[in-house]
């Protein structure tokens, strides 16, 4: 914890010399400071337990527990882990200095002492202490809001990832199992759309403290029935879960003991779900939908796992909810479709099918438009619109996605030249980059070689998403300082929704931050606004353009406003547009924020 600056630091003197503790104390009183005493290792220690000093002096040569050995101790111990240790040692005793180093003093003095600089080098070594507790403090929380689900304080999406990774990985060297459960709540936005949004998150905490309850209940069931020597690795049951966002939780089991288990699980979890929950007002009946895969059987990677216990989820829910269903080769027909996608595209690629639509971008102090983000649209050969969250992925696995980059930025060309005339130079263009095409070595080398082809006269952004950047970071940052170098500007896209360090940030050759729109939805509440707030300060701070994404509503625009939040977007200002019907909405040069109905 931080010292309030108001309060007189606490100092604990330990010295087995009566007379040199004493003139200790003496000089730091003098300064300001509270002194306790300890005549040796021991009783600092027990000292340390029951003051929690804000500083420990440390005599090296003690009789019974020395000073190197309580250093080693006092270092163990969480409540003084960070604690500033300033050992006092001989003049030439280098090996002794090099010791209390090692374990875990902060500084050392030499005898004779200098007394009058020796309160000096306390207040200093305190206050670089506190600004030390003050940083890891804010790392922690940062970390925390990247790695935790803030209103369940369940661990998130990327904690999810990385524990099923760590999982995978030691199934791959140790052998065994690794169950995944996807946990889907039936009809939940109903409750949102009647209840509103508030009893909404009250339920889901409430969901999330009974899944955590009943996980407990499942070791000792799981326990039950086993043969301890002929089913070892099976005594122990490793529960770990995550909520993934809005009303999808899962659940990683490490060994569970087969298909059979594992289903025996998902279904004591719907039964405690399942069961009446109290909110102020109303008794709810919720129901999940559960998927179920398992590593080896249904795949040995991340992604294929979570493919098919997402697959098994959508299954459940498609024969009546409220159970779980384990992935099996009637869902894996599911597979057939992405086939037809994958040659859907292709042959998109070289007749039609693909389309651009462009949205705007505004100005929040103007309401003006100064860019827009190109998002690529496709029809399939029987003319249905298919969501590019449903072939993105699939053109990524087959290789598809590079093919497409170079369309897309082909038919940039194609659509912009046409209206180049209408629209200023400075007007800038958003792209997203798949993390594919991103990682890909040849990257810089495919990008440049398209562009030859074009006669792009308007900038161009480069949208990137945080994790593409933190899961390879020095190759990142070599790819990023050559394409700043080439002339693009460079957006770290979905801000927010993974966790890069300040270290990193501050590094990064990057131009735009784009708030995510998770954090946009959550504007108005307080937990929502210190978020903002916070991400709106460091892009303000690092000297990085911001814009916000998933406007839906003035409150929103509001608050950003207030922030100095640069730019916007999202379907309050516009939907996305055809390119004439883009241009046409531009060349009207009318404020889009700041009608008077808007305002009100």
């Amino acid at each position: 914890m931080v010292r309030s600056p108001d309060e007189n630091p606490l100092v604990l003197v330990c010295d087995d010399d009566s007379v040199q503790r004493l003139l200790i104390r003496e000089c730091l009183e003098s300064a300001g400071m509270v002194v306790v005493e300890a005549e040796d290792g021991r009783e600092a220690i027990e000292l340390v337990t029951n003051h929690r000093p804000d500083f420990i002096f440390m005599d090296i040569e003690m009789p019974g527990l020395n000073g190197i050995e309580a250093c080693r101790i006092l270092r163990d111990r969480p409540e003084s882990e960070d604690t500033p240790i300033l050992i006092v040692t001989g003049a030439d005793d280098r090996e002794t200095i090099d010791l209390g180093f090692e374990a875990g003093a902060t500084q050392y003095i030499t005898k004779p002492l200098n007394w009058p600089l020796l309160g000096r080098l306390v207040k200093y070594m305190l206050r670089t202490a506190d600004a030390y507790l003050t940083l890891k403090q804010n790392e922690d929380h940062l970390r925390y809001l990247a790695y935790f689900d803030h209103l369940t304080d369940l661990p998130n999406r990327r904690n999810f990832n990385e524990q099923l990774r760590r999982n995978l990985a030691d199934r791959e060297r140790n052998g065994g199992e690794v169950g995944l459960i996807m946990i889907d709540i039936d009809h939940f936005k109903r409750i949102n759309d009647s209840l509103g949004h508030e009893r909404g998150d009250l339920v889901l905490q409430r969901i999330s403290a009974r899944l955590k309850t009943c996980l407990s209940e499942v070791s000792q069931i799981h326990s039950k029935g086993i043969d301890v020597d002929k089913e070892p690795s099976l005594l122990r049951l490793d529960l770990e879960i995550a909520r993934l966002g809005g009303d999808e939780f899962s659940v990683l089991v490490k060994n569970p003991g087969g298909k059979k288990r594992l289903t025996e699980i998902a279904d004591h979890l719907i039964d405690c779900v399942s069961k009446p929950i109290q909110i102020p007002g109303h008794t709810l009946v919720i129901t999940p939908s559960m998927g179920i895969a398992i590593a080896p059987d249904h795949g040995v990677v991340p992604e294929d796992l979570l493919i098919r216990a997402d697959t098994a989820a959508y299954a459940a829910k498609a024969e009546g909810r409220n159970r779980s269903r384990m992935y099996d080769s009637f869902i894996a027909d599911v597979s057939a479709q992405e086939l037809a996608i994958e040659a859907g595209l292709r042959d998109s690629l070289s007749n039609t099918g693909l389309s651009l639509v462009y949205q705007p971008q505004v100005d929040l102090s103007s309401g003006r438009i100064t860019g827009a983000e190109a998002l690529l649209r496709w029809e399939d050969p029987k003319g249905t619109s298919v969501a590019p969250d449903r072939f993105i992925p699939v053109a990524e696995r087959s290789g598809l996605i590079n093919d497409l980059g170079d369309w897309v930025l082909r038919q940039i060309d194609a659509e912009i030249s046409v209206f180049a005339n209408q629209l200023p130079a400075e007007f800038s263009l958003a792209v997203n980059l798949s993390p594919l095409q991103f990682s890909q070595s040849n990257f810089i080398d495919r990008l440049t070689s398209a562009l030859k082809k074009t006669d792009l006269k308007h900038k161009l952004v480069l949208e990137i998403t945080e994790n593409t950047i933190v899961n390879s970071v020095g190759d990142s940052i070599e790819k990023l300082h050559h394409l700043r170098s080439l002339g693009f500007e460079i957006a770290i896209d979905d801000f927010g929704t993974g966790y890069s360090s300040l270290n990193y940030l501050k590094n990064l050759p990057v131009d735009t931050l784009k708030i995510d729109r998770t954090f946009v939805n959550d504007i108005g509440s307080e937990s929502g606004n210190a978020i903002i707030n916070a991400i709106v300060s460091m892009a303000q701070a690092l000297n990085l353009n911001l814009v916000a994404e998933g406007i839906e509503t003035i409150s929103q625009v509001n608050h950003l406003r207030e922030l100095k939040c640069a730019s916007a977007q999202g379907y309050f200002i516009s939907k996305p547009l055809r390119i004439e019907d883009f241009v046409a909405l531009y060349e009207q040069n009318h404020p889009l924020l700041f009608d008077s109905n808007l305002e009100a």
